[in-house]
């Protein structure tokens, strides 16, 4: 792995960002027990750009990119889960 410098410092921060972006919607999906309003084709499509956002960053040896996918792939997967779990429910 390369060096930490300053540059992965905007990285470690746009990770931070965009990662906890996640929070309020999983959250809300999990105390309202519902997930009406999340698209099931946007969470699938963005899992699988998590996906491919891992393996980039895994072949470019890029820590902030991993770590970040890493856990917003972990919290798209679980509104996910969510969204058909309170779906199937609801039928």
């Amino acid at each position: 792995m390369n060096h930490f410098n300053y540059i992965d410092s905007f990285g470690f921060l746009a990770a931070l960002l965009t990662t906890i972006a996640f929070l309020p919607q999983l959250y809300k999906t999990w105390k309202t027990k519902s997930a009406e309003d999340v698209s099931l084709i946007m969470l699938i499509l963005f899992i699988i750009g998590l996906i491919c956002w891992i393996i980039y960053g895994s072949k470019i040896d890029s820590t902030p990119i991993i770590i970040a996918n890493v856990v917003t792939f972990i919290f798209n997967f679980s509104i996910l889960i969510l969204k058909i779990t309170y779906t199937e429910r609801k039928e």
